[in-house]
């Protein structure tokens, strides 16, 4: 995905992602936890999603690509609130005669979302945004601009 990003971002693009991630793993671990990875299974069956990476991944990725001035930020915080909020809307006449005329697809995303709230209190996802510039290509015949002199 992010390889298609850089190949079809204009030179000196911004490409911005905005995305659930698990939480990136400390030095001495070599993957998440059990329960982590079985949590983030759930979830990802239910809502047919590929596998999770972490932000400091996706810097891997974007280094790996040639991609330049790469930032993350963690959004958790701001994010956090949402699935209650949809639990709480879901929860009305409304919003349970909506999720059963939806089928059953829904519903089953609908029962997984106290186990996003459960990874959001664990620490274990993640909403990140992740920024980074696709390097300006030098046009053919023009010499490279100089870089200033300090």
């Amino acid at each position: 995905f992010v390889s298609e990003l850089a190949r079809v971002a204009a030179p000196g693009a911004t490409i911005i992602i905005v995305t659930w991630c698990h939480r990136n793993l400390a030095p001495s671990e070599d993957s998440l936890k059990p329960d982590e990875l079985n949590l983030l299974k759930k979830i990802c069956d239910a809502y047919y999603l590929p596998d999770w990476c972490s932000p400091s991944d996706y810097v891997k990725i974007a280094e790996s690509l040639s991609l330049e001035d790469i930032k993350t930020a963690d959004w958790s915080e701001n994010v956090a609130p949402f699935w209650p909020a949809v639990i709480q809307s879901a929860l009305t006449w409304k919003g349970l005669t909506s999720l059963l005329r939806s089928g059953w697809k829904t519903i089953k995303g609908a029962l997984v979302m106290p186990l996003m709230i459960q990874g959001y209190k664990k620490g274990l996802i993640k909403f990140s945004i992740i920024t980074c510039h696709k390097p300006q290509a030098a046009i053919e015949g023009e010499p490279e601009a100089a870089s200033p002199r300090v």
